[in-house]
């Protein structure tokens, strides 16, 4: 009995240091997932530009609070309608403003000083023209398009930022509470 209940003790003990680090990596997948299929959604978009010879938008709906839908508007009709590609970003990892992530200097910098358009945190849209290339008003944009993806309520667990260069290319650069970016994909 007595070493039944040592062995337990063992295991307890064991249980309780191994639940904060499941813990962290299991919010680490749910930050990867979410901006990893933001980036798909804005990848796929460029494509579908480029497949139809036509521009067409990646839209940010927020049906709710803490709930993000992204899609592609195929049809131009500036709704993400329930026959077209969408992905629903909720939960733990959401789209952010700018506010809650670290200053992106280390971004900023490695993108040649260029300055950064933040896109989430409000609905909006992305328009590729048949080339794949960002347009605004009509002209093709110089401007790098941000999309931050983390927890407001959790930035212990770091964030995400999704980043969409004039050309159509796209990174995802991570970075904990207090910083720096770091550039994974």
């Amino acid at each position: 009995m007595v070493e039944l209940v040592v062995s337990m003790t063992v295991v307890l003990i064991l249980t309780a240091m191994a639940i904060p680090e499941l813990i962290r990596s299991i919010r680490t997948y749910q930050l990867n997932d979410a901006a990893t299929r933001v980036a798909d959604m804005l990848k796929f978009t460029r494509f579908e530009a480029v497949r139809q010879n036509k521009q067409i938008n990646f839209l940010m709906q927020q049906p709710s609070a803490g709930v993000w839908l992204v899609g592609t508007d195929s049809n131009g009709n500036n709704t993400i309608d329930v026959t077209e590609k969408q992905q629903l970003i909720a939960g733990f990892a959401t789209l952010l403003p700018s506010g809650p992530a670290p200053a992106p200097t280390a971004i900023r910098a490695a993108l040649g000083g260029a300055a950064l358009n933040t896109k989430s945190g409000s609905a909006g849209s992305v328009t590729f023209d048949s080339r794949g290339a960002i347009r605004v008003g009509g002209n093709v944009s110089t401007s790098i398009f941000v999309f931050y993806v983390g927890s407001q309520t959790n930035p212990e667990y770091g964030f995400r930022a999704v980043i969409q260069l004039p050309s159509g290319s796209t990174q995802i650069w991570t970075a904990q509470q207090s910083g720096p970016w770091q550039q994974i994909s």
